[in-house]
């Protein structure tokens, strides 16, 4: 039993312990079947906070000689398999996390690398191993020695590549990894590799270290998708445990869909559950000054881009380009793609676009924006929840000046001359509004709300067309009323207000008992002298 040479299972054991723990031994069963053959190396490529460590410390815990593991499984998933016991603590164990070792040793990488291990192997073996030789040769001597496989876990195997311009470094390091996975001593003592980064693996001029991995990434993952985040059906079942409205966890977490499963950050959902409250509680654990960094390069397009996905919209997205690389990015879809892998946007890989993902990573934006160089859309988004307020409170006037502030912040980017484009405009000036409420655009008018979801049915008669916005409550709102939203172009706002009623937009919130409201926007392109937008509000009685 050592840290890096046949580890304990205390690392699985706490995960399991925790409050909030989410079977994800399944993996488990994937890997049984691919120990010992050509797809032996795996590499998982996600976002920080995905369960790629946890996967490290639960692999420790059913593979390592250093550990009996058979309690710790046995009310678990792959304990239901035919072959659980057959591999279950079998197998000699190496585990590293590069990060740990590069933040002391980044000359002398891997040389500490060996050291650690070679402290451990010590305890086992004495002095009857030549010490002096290199890791795999080491590593090969105690395979014919005791014929017991390998199985060597990588966390955060990219620091060195993610974190260095070394090419002197990164080549030593290479040969490294090339030695433990694709050495002829390698083939026989190797049963099976798994290595976590961030971003996907670079290749690097002629080295061929890492070639014959599997990659799994936030791009495609199949066929062991589920087992990195919280599935849909995982976070309806922790909040009907622990009393949380499903749908504003849904908002605020969900969002990355990787092989057409809908895939929840799980840090956030744990923290969401354990304290009861949504707040963006990625933040805490990863670096927002990187969305800074990339969404305000000086690529044509970009801004754009980023712009209309912030008011909502998806952005076609050539992933092929990106070199695996945040040294060399040098497009705006290698922007796109990084920020893609790095978790801070959504991939439709059916439609090839990016998306902000939810109202956490919004909200992640948000931040970036208020400390960099995009001082008036910041500036503009700031004052979202006093429009809000505004709106809520029927203060038509300052609705309409602040509105007019965001048409003078966003019209040079998001081409402003119907309705659409107010709608988009309308998006982002209520930035903030999806933390507490469902915000639907062009809702059709046959549909109702009960509970606070949404359901549509086909109507005939009167009730036709669509409503712009409707604000529905979600369940942490507090006393905020609902709302319909009309906007018109070049025409008044008492127009809006007419229509609404007219086609019976309000009652799609017929089941929504408290407050509701119904708001007219209108947009009049003529005359340079006087506010070119009008706000009427009104609440509605039956």
């Amino acid at each position: 039993m050592g840290v890096y040479f046949n580890p304990n299972n205390e690392s699985f054991t706490c995960d399991k312990n925790s409050k909030i723990y989410v079977d994800k031994t399944g993996l488990l069963e994937y890997l049984n079947g691919v120990l010992g053959t050509n797809s032996k190396c795996i590499s998982v490529s996600h976002a920080r906070r995905f369960g790629k460590s946890h996967a490290a410390g639960m692999i420790d815990a059913y593979y390592s000689l250093g550990c009996d593991s058979t309690n710790l499984f046995q009310d678990t998933e792959i304990a239901t398999k035919e072959d659980f016991k057959k591999y279950m603590n079998q197998y000699n164990v190496i585990h590293l996390d590069i990060s740990s070792v590069w933040d002391f040793h980044k000359e002398d990488l891997v040389e500490s690398i060996k050291e650690r291990v070679c402290e451990d192997l010590k305890k086992v073996y004495g002095e009857s191993l030549n010490y002096e030789k290199d890791l795999f040769l080491l590593i090969q001597e105690i395979y014919s020695r005791t014929n017991i496989p390998f199985v060597i876990i990588i966390d955060e195997w990219d620091c060195v590549i993610r974190n260095s311009e070394d090419e002197a470094l990164v080549h030593k390091y290479l040969q490294f990894l090339h030695s433990l996975f694709k050495s002829e001593e390698s083939k026989a003592f190797l049963a099976l590799a798994y290595i976590t980064g961030i971003l996907p693996i670079k290749k690097i001029r002629d080295e061929s270290a890492l070639n014959n991995f599997r990659e799994f990434t936030m791009l495609d993952s199949y066929p062991i998708t589920e087992y990195y985040g919280f599935t849909e059906e995982e976070v309806r079942k922790l909040c009907g445990q622990y009393e949380m409205d499903f749908d504003t966890v849904k908002a605020w977490y969900n969002g990355y869909l990787i092989d057409d499963m809908h895939m929840y950050n799980p840090n956030s959902v744990s923290m969401a559950m354990d304290r009861h409250r949504f707040d963006s509680y990625w933040k805490n654990t990863s670096s927002f000054a990187s969305i800074n960094t990339y969404i305000t390069m000086n690529y044509a397009g970009l801004k754009d881009d980023i712009m209309t996905m912030l008011a909502g919209g998806k952005v076609p997205v050539n992933t092929d380009t990106f070199q695996n690389d945040l040294f060399t990015i040098s497009s705006k879809d290698d922007t796109l793609t990084a920020l893609i892998h790095l978790g801070y946007l959504g991939y439709d890989y059916e439609e090839g676009c990016a998306y902000i993902p939810n109202y956490e990573v919004a909200k992640a934006y948000q931040a970036a924006l208020n400390v960099g160089s995009w001082t008036e859309i910041a500036k503009s988004i700031s004052r979202c929840d006093e429009l809000l307020r505004a709106t809520i409170s029927g203060n038509e006037e300052r609705v309409a000046e602040l509105i007019e502030l965001a048409h003078d912040t966003y019209t040079s980017i998001l081409k402003y001359n119907d309705e659409n484009s107010l709608s988009c405009v309308l998006t982002m000036a209520y930035f903030t509004a999806p933390g507490y409420y469902n915000v639907i655009r062009e809702m059709p008018a046959g549909c109702k709300t009960s509970g606070g979801r949404l359901s549509c049915t086909d109507r005939s008669g009167t009730e036709t067309g669509f409503a712009d916005f409707v604000f529905i409550p979600r369940a942490n709102a507090g006393k905020r009323p609902a709302m319909v939203v009309e906007l018109k172009y070049n025409k008044s706002a008492d127009t809006a207000i007419k229509q609404i009623k007219e086609k019976r937009y309000q009652g799609a919130l017929s089941g929504y008992s408290d407050k509701i409201l119904l708001v007219g926007i209108n947009y009049d392109a003529e005359g340079e002298d006087k506010k070119k937008h009008t706000c009427v509000i009104e609440e509605w009685n039956e």
